[in-house]
């Protein structure tokens, strides 16, 4: 069994999965995923409610974390913040070398991108605390506001595209 934690818009669910998701695939978006011994642990601050079996479609996933830990070898790591939903993450996110976003050809092909080193905290309440992740899988679709120093268009449509203070974009 893989240990999951799964942030969706009201809290965070932590729970086991017998099919083991691997990050770089990310999970099969036809089908949901199937949680054993489920914990939720809302935002609203109260206590965690044990629900033993759930059933997560991915439309409910904002960020998915899963105790694998193999990331891409060949890559060039981009650092990103991002708002999804009442989340803001701080973490880096893996492109080809030489990727040139004006030209590239090839776009993440589901609805999860991978990103590592990743501190998730509250929009809007970060003094409340932060957790760390060395990996997780967000929900692209989800993605409201990226702040990055190159175009990422294709990777979160729809999301609102911020230079870091002090860059310029050309």
């Amino acid at each position: 069994m893989q240990d999951i934690e799964a942030y969706a818009a009201g809290g965070v669910i932590r729970g086991a999965v017998d099919e083991p998701i691997t990050l770089g695939a990310g999970p099969d978006a036809t089908r949901p995923i199937a949680l054993d011994e489920a914990t939720w642990h809302p935002l609203s601050g109260g206590p965690a409610v044990t629900r033993g079996r759930v059933r997560l479609t991915l439309d409910e996933v904002l960020i998915l974390w899963a105790d694998e830990h193999e990331l891409p070898i060949h890559a060039r790591w981009n650092s990103v913040e991002l708002d999804v939903g009442p989340y803001h993450l701080v973490a880096e996110l893996p492109t080809q070398p030489g990727f040139d976003p004006g030209r590239a050809l090839s776009r993440p092909g589901g609805p999860f991108v991978l990103l590592r080193d990743v501190r998730i905290g509250l929009l809007g309440d970060l003094a409340a605390g932060e957790i760390e992740r060395d990996h997780a899988l967000i929900n692209r679709y989800g993605v409201e506001r990226v702040v990055a120093d190159i175009d990422l268009g294709f990777y979160f449509p729809g999301a609102e595209f911020v230079a870091p203070a002090g860059a310029r974009r050309a």
